[in-house]
């Protein structure tokens, strides 16, 4: 004992960081090292470590993996989801919700989305019809679809379709509206409706055309957009201005629609999240199964899926980011985590991947480059497989950790984490900064109990 006394002191502290905060203010080396008790039942987690369920993983991720998503339409709402035009009906981000229970946003936007649809007058008239049971409200992720923030779908919006050609399998999500006073941040203002007019009646059916005539292979894009900085969820500059590069010939004819693209650094976003649904949901009611196949939040609720669940829902109540916020606004404007972009970092995206992206650790509050390098390896650490089409440079090009793994969140005690916008609690006013946000470990929980 005594040469080992002898020395300086050299410590390792597992857990709270409040040790190493002290330890280092006292100028003593420390390494932290991220660890909490595992959760969830040890007798629930010991019968679910089985080769049958190792095997049913395997089965899982070879659905995932094996995609080949392409990007290759634009459509009316109502042509792709039926139900849609059979009635009054809006779609939105998260699991299911009642109007009593929608935050500010999410309301603001679904007046809007009545106002625009000619269901109602004006935006106390929608308010009306809303609240008394006139319009019906489902989850986008039951009819094929996502949506980001508030993530509004109603029948006359154009819809990017995104084919996952392995599997057969489409999904769809909105045309990405842009910075400042947008729908899916709650706004619902002349202004963002004649921006809405002008994508459904001009730009939608122009960028489909282009689409028809020149399908987008994603796979690739993606992988040359995270050796560009992207992670796909709060940086999507590079892959946004490939697309751009793509299909610039054939958007040629309207100067406003390449002028659109080419200052909207997020248009690629919901195109990511059509392609991470398409995705995942060739995985889903693979029996037995413990691997994630969605992640979404409705402002209210944060809600997963589990692939031998199938459609089953699991909630509890979302958290609020953690992050910075824009000049003139604090933690006390902020609404809790919202939208159905948490797909991103279910099939290996976003926050999973920020180690291609250390830019955005800064953007969102998270650090610097080694903090970035940090969270990509903390969630390979529940992650159950890597996709080697995406290779991160910083991490020796090893791909990207996916495949969400229930019983490893809770063995570990590691909630997945979700790069995010955040909106303000009032509808109409906006994004009011950027973080990073946490699934609630009691989904996983519900989930574990459901899996045994």
């Amino acid at each position: 004992m005594h040469p080992l006394l002898a020395g300086p002191v050299r410590v390792i502290n597992i857990g709270l960081q409040a040790f190493a905060r002290d330890l280092a203010a006292n100028h003593a080396p420390v390494v932290q090292v991220d660890w909490a008790p595992p959760g969830g039942d040890v007798s629930i987690l010991e019968k679910l470590d089985s080769p049958q369920v190792e095997k049913a993983n395997a089965e899982a991720l070879a659905r995932i993996l094996s995609a080949e998503p392409v990007l290759s339409d634009v459509r009316r709402a109502g042509e792709l989801i039926p139900a849609l035009d059979r009635e009054r009906l809006v779609l939105h981000a998260g699991p299911p919700i009642e109007w009593a229970r929608m935050c500010g946003p999410l309301r603001g936007a679904i007046c809007g989305a009545l106002v625009f649809e000619g269901w109602a007058g004006d935006l106390a008239a929608a308010e009306a019809l809303a609240a008394g049971g006139g319009v019906r409200f489902e989850p986008n992720h039951h009819h094929g679809a996502v949506g980001p923030m508030t993530g509004i779908t109603t029948r006359s919006m154009p819809l990017q379709v995104v084919e996952n050609l392995a599997h057969g399998n489409q999904a769809f999500c909105a045309i990405n509206e842009g910075l400042g006073k947008v729908m899916r941040f709650g706004g619902n203002d002349a202004e963002v409706l004649a921006r809405l007019a002008w994508l459904r009646d001009e730009f939608g059916p122009l960028l489909g055309r282009a689409l028809r005539a020149s399908p987008v292979a994603l796979n690739p894009l993606i992988a040359r957009g995270l050796t560009m900085g992207d992670e796909m969820h709060q940086r999507n500059v590079a892959c946004s201005s490939l697309l751009l590069r793509m299909l610039a010939p054939r958007l040629a004819e309207s100067v406003k629609a390449l002028e659109f693209i080419g200052g909207n650094d997020q248009f690629f976003l919901n195109i990511a999240m059509a392609m991470g649904k398409s995705m995942l949901d060739p995985a889903s009611g693979v029996a037995g199964s413990t691997i994630v196949t969605a992640m979404c939040r409705n402002g209210t609720d944060f809600g997963i899926r589990v692939a031998a669940l199938g459609e089953r829902w699991f909630t509890a109540p979302v958290e609020m980011p953690q992050g910075l916020y824009f000049p003139g606004f604090s933690a006390a404007d902020a609404n809790p985590d919202i939208g159905d972009s948490a797909i991103l970092e279910a099939v290996g995206l976003g926050a999973f991947a920020m180690a291609a992206a250390p830019a955005v650790a800064g953007f969102v509050g998270a650090g610097g480059f080694q903090d970035a390098v940090g969270y990509t390896r903390a969630m390979s650490e529940i992650a159950a497989a890597r996709n080697a089409k995406w290779s991160i440079p910083a991490i020796e090009f090893a791909g990207t950790p996916t495949g969400i793994d229930v019983r490893r969140v809770l063995e570990t005690g590691i909630a997945p984490a979700i790069n995010t916008g955040i909106a303000h609690r009032k509808a109409g006013i906006g994004q009011v900064g950027a973080g990073v946000a946490r699934a609630p470990l009691a989904c996983f929980e519900k989930a574990l109990a459901a899996l045994a």
